[in-house]
């Protein structure tokens, strides 16, 4: 199959036993785009983030990356994505420095070019104090943003975020959406879960809702706004869209429980 720059889900469904996580979700993310899967706990978001990092086999349907099919390719695709868990995982008693040239060695870099990447990240992300600090020691805004480092540092074509904003402080949230935005304007593409409908707003060109395992909407944050709204009156906020898209969708469920 010819390489495809887009994130294409195909009737994705992912069933744990009688529990359905996610059901017939279709959808295409464009490169370039900074796309923003929006949903309460436990709708399903984490479930599809793990499912295109080929951490999960689907039950039916596929989705693929770069033309690639995210369980079968998984290990070749791993070398074009960045992926930042809700809970990032560091080996104990290892440096800032230590982790990111282990992950270089893993991405095969040069040593001279992973020391070049490894400081404009560290700069970047705000981490060049600690850099030689045990990650073990850092607070949770600081292992985050280690984390990103860590995806970032074989500069993937495709950057998967789970909560990117978890842990952090005003400013650094904010930093952190203003990285995002310019990393997609550079022509990349950025998936991010989060529950901050305002960096939404601001960040992210088109949402998805995901409510009881469906996607409920997706568009432009204004699009979902007013298809949200009554009368062909949108919302006055993605909030209130929000909340009412995933309330119709759980008296929905509730309606077809036996």
């Amino acid at each position: 199959m010819a390489e495809d720059d887009k994130i294409r889900i195909d009737g994705l469904s992912k069933a744990y036993g009688e529990f359905q996580a996610l059901e017939g979700l279709q959808l295409e993310i464009e490169r370039g785009e900074v796309f923003g899967l929006l949903g309460p706990n436990g709708a399903g978001k984490t479930t599809l983030l793990r499912l295109l990092m080929g951490l999960l086999v689907p039950s039916s349907g596929c989705a693929r990356i770069l033309g690639m099919d995210c369980f079968a390719d998984r290990v070749e695709l791993k070398r074009q994505i960045g992926y930042l868990p809700d809970t990032p995982f560091f080996y104990d008693y290892l440096t800032g420095w230590e982790l990111l040239r282990f992950i270089a060695e893993v991405h095969r870099l040069e040593p001279a070019e992973s020391v070049q990447r490894g400081e404009r990240l560290l700069g970047e992300l705000q981490l060049a104090d600690a850099a030689d600090d045990f990650v073990t020691s850092y607070s949770l805004g600081m292992k985050k943003k280690m984390a990103l480092a860590l995806a970032l540092m074989h500069e993937p074509t495709v950057l998967i975020l789970d909560e990117p904003t978890t842990g952090l402080d005003p400013q650094s949230s904010r930093h952190i959406r203003e990285f995002i935005r310019s990393y997609a304007d550079a022509g990349r593409t950025v998936l991010l879960s989060t529950h901050w409908l305002e960096m939404a707003e601001s960040v992210c060109d088109r949402v998805g809702i995901i409510a009881r395992g469906r996607l409920v909407a997706s568009g432009a944050p204004a699009e979902v706004c007013a298809r949200a709204g009554a009368s062909g009156v949108g919302p006055a906020s993605l909030e209130e869209a929000f909340l009412q898209l995933t309330a119709a969708r759980a008296e929905q469920r509730a309606d077809q429980v036996p």
